[in-house]
């Protein structure tokens, strides 16, 4: 899942060397933190956080097929800037 995250996000911003993904292993949960640069963060996001709930669908949807549950959280270096399950 990590890597297609970054796959997505890196194709959406103006700075792709500046995104990071961390991916966090619970138990029954995966979490994939997404930190871009402030200045990028709303080509992640998108109006109405449009662009964030596609990703989020995309990574649930493969997950899914691996019966595993993701959370992708949207994050700047500035703080979180879309966290939101998935």
């Amino acid at each position: 899942m990590k890597e297609l995250v970054e796959f997505i996000v890196k194709a959406l911003v103006d700075k792709p060397d500046q995104i990071s993904v961390k991916e966090v292993l619970g138990e029954n949960l995966t979490i994939l933190e997404v930190r871009t640069a402030p200045e990028d963060a709303g080509k992640v996001i998108g109006r109405e956080g449009r662009i964030a709930n596609s990703i989020r669908a995309i990574v649930k949807a493969a997950a899914a097929k691996q019966d595993k549950k993701v959370t992708v959280e949207i994050l700047t270096d500035e703080g979180s800037s879309g966290k939101q399950p998935v």
